[in-house]
């Protein structure tokens, strides 16, 4: 099974991603990056989050189900 990357946050600091295949989920607010965290595919092995999306998400990250997620600085 192929596993993908995607990245939530900000559009603005993400749109890079893309060139380089990644899905990118752009959101503007915390509910935003709530309903998009939930909605990651099940193949999804990694997240890049912006510092505001990694705000949001919080808790929801310690999930040891969750996919491997890094933090933009």
């Amino acid at each position: 099974m192929f596993e993908s990357i995607a990245a939530i946050g900000e559009q603005a600091l993400l749109n890079g991603f893309r060139l380089a295949g990644v899905s990118v989920l752009a959101c503007s607010s915390d509910a935003e990056m709530l309903r998009a965290w939930r909605a990651l595919p099940t193949n999804t092995a990694i997240v890049i989050l912006t510092p505001a999306s990694a705000h949001a998400l919080g808790p929801l990250l310690a999930d040891p189900r969750s996919p491997m997620t890094v933090v933009l600085p």
